[in-house]
């Protein structure tokens, strides 16, 4: 961690501190909704405050009783269920596509790459809601509306990118002499792809994979649009509970989320840091 030398000037003290007090406060702006989700999920009470024993810190106050309702409840298990089928497929379509998207990318020889790029990426940057309007006019017209494989297609599409973007970064410290030796040794392109490529930037496609998967898992606009109420995810039951009964059981649901996404990002950091130690760019 750096610190400020003993010689620093007035100036560069003030910055220092001002510049940490900031991002402090960002972080607290950013963290702080999702830490308050965390102790209400476990009120005793049918509430979204914080009850008198709970601020008391009475033991009364606190009960597991939302958790309970839903693993026992039958439309929070079938919306699990969903999320749980969808969110995989949609992570091995994403990841294969984009896999093989950033290595044509990668390509020197390759034209109009940044038209291309731009071209597959473009999901990140378009509004979720016209993307979302768009799969649902174009899916209606050849009947994938409504069914499990458009919701898992639409879930691909979105995920693609974060899989290229990941997957090129990684292959920016790629060396090509290793592919070029390996076609001189007689492998074929397949064989290159799996023995030589794959074992260099596997870290990147796990984190690719890792990014589609929380994509597909935490979206709510495009199911919404193209799903039927047997591809109910978790999300959705989210949204429908906030606009129809208000459950408290949301905000259970809410921690266990924010539980996977925090397991899954300590992996993706993991997974940079051990890309960056094969590409040489950190110390082992």
């Amino acid at each position: 961690m750096s610190s400020l030398p003993p010689y620093a000037s007035l100036g560069q003290r003030t910055w220092f501190y001002t510049f940490r007090f900031l991002c402090g406060l960002i972080f607290f702006f950013l963290i702080f909704p999702i830490l308050v989700i965390i102790p209400l999920s476990f009120n005793a009470e049918n509430f979204f405050t914080f009850t008198p024993e709970m601020l008391s810190f009475d033991p009364a106050g606190y009960s597991i009783k939302h958790y309970m309702d839903f693993f026992t409840s039958p439309d929070w298990q079938a919306a699990l269920r969903n999320s749980v089928s969808i969110a995989p497929a949609a992570t091995i379509l994403a990841t294969g596509f984009g896999t093989l998207a950033a290595i044509g990318l990668s390509q020197s020889h390759m034209p109009f790459r940044s038209v291309v790029m731009a071209m597959l990426i473009s999901p990140m940057i378009v509004p979720l809601i016209i993307s979302a309007a768009g799969m649902y006019f174009f899916y209606s017209r050849i009947g994938l509306q409504g069914t499990y494989i458009g919701v898992v297609m639409a879930h691909a599409a979105l995920g693609t990118p974060f899989v290229i973007i990941t997957v090129t970064a990684t292959l920016v410290g790629f060396d090509q002499s290793l592919v070029r030796a390996a076609a001189n040794l007689g492998a074929n392109p397949v064989t290159t792809f799996f023995r030589v490529q794959m074992p260099l930037i596997l870290p990147g496609v796990i984190s690719g994979a890792l990014f589609a998967f929380i994509t597909s898992f935490d979206e709510v606009v495009v199911v919404l649009f193209l799903g039927s109420a047997s591809q109910k995810t978790l999300p959705w039951q989210m949204f429908t509970g906030l606009r129809e009964q208000i459950s408290p059981t949301i905000l259970a649901v809410a921690t266990i989320l924010v539980a996977i996404s925090v397991l899954l990002l300590t992996t993706l950091e993991l997974l940079r840091r051990r890309s960056e130690r094969l590409r040489g760019l950190s110390p082992g």
